[in-house]
C-alpha cells in the first residue's frame, strides 16, 4: 500500500485512500480467514468488496416482512427485495464454495501457517463430535464485515490541521529518521515504568483502562459477549497503517477541493458506517 501511495506521490497524482485502505483490509482479513490474499484493484478483491458492500446494505434494508409477516413478504417481492437477497445469498455461496474446494484439493500446496477455513474443515471431518458441522457451517462461520476506521481517522486529520501537524510531529519525533522502534527499549523505559528490568506482571494493576472492553471508558471494540472478534486484527491494521500514512507522508487536498469538502456527515447504509465520498488526498513524501 505504501508503494503504491509513493508512486502516486511521485507522479503527484491523487490518493484513494478509502480504496487503498479497503484493499489492505480485505488483504488481511482474507488471510487470515482463507489463507489468501486478493491482488489491490483485482478482479477477486473487487468482486468480494462489492459483496460485502451489498451484504451490509441488506442488514440493513426496510422489509415490510420483518414487521408485518402475513402480507409483508408481498410488498417485499414486489419492490425487488426479495430477489436482491437471495442473488446476494447465491453469489456469497459461490463465492465460499469455490475457496471450500481449493482448501479441499488434495494437489493444494500446504500452507506454512493454518487459516481459519483449514481449522473449520477439519472440525467439519471430525465425526467424533456430538455436534456434526457441515459446508453450510463453514460459509456462515467465513461471514465477515469490514471496516474502515482510518479512513475516518484521516478524514478528521484532514479537516483539523492542527491535530495533523501535532500527530505527525509526536509519530516523527518518535520514529526519526528510522522506520524502525526499538519495542525493547520501549518496555524498558524507565520513565514510563517502575524498576523495568524486574519482572513484576502486578505493575498493570495501576492503570485501570484499556481497550479490550473491560473498561466502560473507552470501548472501540464493544464488551462482554458481543465484543467484536477481530479486535486483534483491527488494533493492528489500525495501529500500523495509520501511523505509517502519519509518518511517511504530508497530506494536502486535492487543487478543486478543501477541507470542509470532506463530508462526514453523509454516509453509506450499512452495520459499518462508511462515508459516501471516497477520501481523496494528495500525499507528498517525507523521507
Amino acid at each position: 500500500m505504501l508503494e503504491s501511495i509513493s508512486k502516486l506521490a511521485d507522479d503527484s497524482k491523487p490518493v484513494n485512500l478509502t480504496e487503498a485502505m479497503m484493499a489492505l483490509t480485505i488483504s488481511a482479513i482474507c488471510r487470515v480467514a482463507f489463507g489468501k490474499g486478493f491482488e489491490e484493484g483485482g478482479k477477486e478483491a473487487k468482486r468480494f468488496h462489492a459483496l460485502l458492500n451489498e451484504t451490509q446494505a441488506m442488514f440493513v434494508g426496510f422489509f415490510f416482512s420483518n414487521y408485518i409477516p402475513y402480507i409483508g413478504w408481498v410488498v417485499d417481492k414486489l419492490c425487488g427485495l426479495i430477489s436482491r437477497l437471495e442473488k446476494n445469498f447465491h453469489e456469497f455461496d459461490v463465492f465460499y464454495q469455490k475457496l471450500i474446494d481449493e482448501h479441499l484439493d488434495l494437489k493444494r500446496e500446504k500452507p506454512e501457517y493454518e487459516n481459519i477455513l483449514d481449522v473449520a474443515l477439519q472440525i467439519c471431518k471430525d465425526r467424533s463430535s456430538k455436534v456434526q458441522r457441515t459446508y453450510e457451517h463453514i460459509k456462515a462461520i467465513l461471514m465477515t464485515q469490514v471496516h474502515a476506521a482510518v479512513i475516518w481517522a484521516m478524514s478528521f486529520l484532514m479537516k483539523n490541521p492542527e491535530t495533523m501537524k501535532e500527530v505527525q510531529e509526536e509519530i516523527r519525533s518518535l520514529i526519526g529518521k528510522k522506520v524502525y522502534v526499538n519495542a525493547w527499549a520501549i518496555g524498558r523505559d524507565p520513565e514510563a515504568w517502575e524498576n523495568p528490568l524486574e519482572f513484576c506482571p502486578e505493575r498493570f494493576l495501576d492503570s485501570y483502562i484499556d481497550m479490550k472492553g473491560q473498561d466502560y471508558e473507552l470501548i472501540p471494540f464493544g464488551a462482554g459477549r458481543r465484543i467484536c472478534p477481530g479486535i486483534f486484527i483491527g488494533i493492528a491494521n489500525m495501529d500500523l497503517s495509520l501511523a505509517n500514512l502519519l509518518y511517511k507522508f504530508d497530506w494536502e487536498m486535492p487543487a478543486e477541493m478543501t477541507r470542509e469538502d470532506i463530508d462526514t456527515d453523509n454516509v453509506l447504509p450499512g452495520i459499518a458506517v462508511h462515508q459516501r465520498e471516497h477520501l481523496r488526498l494528495m500525499a507528498k513524501k517525507y523521507i
